[in-house]
């Protein structure tokens, strides 16, 4: 990467609903910005905004940059634009760091780590966390894997677009938090979405109930956020059950490996997949007590 007094050179690639407000946060910062979408006209809709560059291939929005982001949606997606001819790997400059936003599996981490190694490059595994809302409000908190002073070589940038920048251990530990974190957010939602059913069926007031039980120890983000509109049965927003179902997938399989028992993440996966039957793969994941009436 280049010397202090000259900004790192960027590329993101990955303009959905985080990859396109956590770029335009790089690019409000002065940074020299060049984005890829596999979409174009979403790429040039961000120059439109923002300025920067785009790339017509991910190796050309990469070429020459001293930092390259991803942000897209699973393994084969991230292996697609990193690797081969195409790829941001073999044009990112030698010295440069590969940050991987996307949440992925610990095993790709791993693999991406090596390559980047072996071409004297670095690489950090950094999922986030706060959905597209944190991402609008440069609110993210980003789980990173590697070492110490890769992240204090990119922190500056990642502080841009989040509130929270934390180092969780090795390469593959920043996807392995991230596991944790949706483990952690299902059971939440499935015991939100159980009260809620319940007290409609008791016949309380939400917004009193809310204000009381949301002040005590059974208060959460999700009861903060999402109550109102769980019980207004409104979930067309959000984080999509089809991305919440690949991210606890990749929690189970992970679990299979290193022998940790998820009961209760394996049957909440189920009462997703209902949903899904139910035709709410697009709904935010709040809309588990849809399964409830």
């Amino acid at each position: 990467m280049k010397q202090e007094s000259s900004k790192p050179r960027v590329a993101f690639i990955g303009m959905g609903v985080m990859g396109y407000p956590m770029a335009g946060f790089l690019a409000k910062a002065g940074y020299d910005v060049c984005v890829y979408n596999r979409t174009h006209a979403k790429a040039e809709r961000w120059v439109a905004e923002y300025g920067g560059s785009l790339g017509l291939t991910p190796r050309e929005a990469a070429m020459g940059r001293d930092v390259v982001f991803l942000c897209v949606g699973n393994d084969d997606d991230v292996r697609s634009v990193t690797y081969g001819d195409d790829g941001v790997l073999n044009a990112l400059v030698e010295g440069g760091i590969l940050v991987d936003h996307t949440t992925a599996s610990a095993e790709l981490a791993r693999e991406l780590g090596e390559a980047a190694k072996a071409q004297g490059k670095a690489f950090l595994d950094a999922p986030v966390s706060g959905g597209q809302i944190g991402a609008e409000n440069g609110q993210l908190t980003v789980m990173v894997g590697g070492e110490a002073d890769t992240l204090a070589r990119v922190q500056p940038l990642m502080d841009t677009f989040s509130r929270h920048v934390g180092l969780q251990g090795p390469v593959g530990s920043g996807q392995l938090a991230k596991m944790v974190n949706q483990i952690c957010i299902a059971g939440v939602v499935q015991g939100l979405s159980e009260g809620l059913a319940f007290a409609k069926k008791a016949g309380l007031d939400p917004e009193k109930l809310v204000a009381a039980i949301s002040k005590g120890s059974a208060g959460s983000w999700q009861m903060e956020n999402r109550s109102a509109t769980m019980w207004r049965d409104e979930f067309e927003f959000g984080f999509a059950v089809d991305w919440m179902r690949k991210d606890l997938g990749i929690a189970l399989a992970e679990a299979n490996q290193n022998g940790a028992r998820l009961p209760v993440t394996a049957l909440i996966d189920q009462f997703y997949a209902d949903v899904q039957q139910a035709g709410g793969s697009r709904w935010d994941t709040s809309s588990l007590i849809t399964r409830l009436k």
